[in-house]
């Protein structure tokens, strides 16, 4: 099943435990996907694309 959710800043950094602020300095410097839905100048991404980039980042602790 295929999990279609639009994840905010707010909801991708608490699925990786750090803060909004954080995510939104990932996608400046070009470390989060393009998001895969903009609505009212607000980007979102569906939860497979955010997990699919958490299980393919790599990481140098453990979580």
């Amino acid at each position: 099943m295929t999990d279609r959710r639009l994840w905010s800043y707010k909801d991708i950094a608490a699925h990786i435990r750090v803060q909004p602020d954080t995510v939104r300095s990932y996608r400046k410097h070009g470390l989060l996907p393009p998001p895969d839905h903009v609505e009212g100048g607000k980007p979102y991404w569906y939860a497979e694309t955010i997990r699919a980039w958490v299980a393919s980042r790599p990481s140098n602790r453990k979580r």
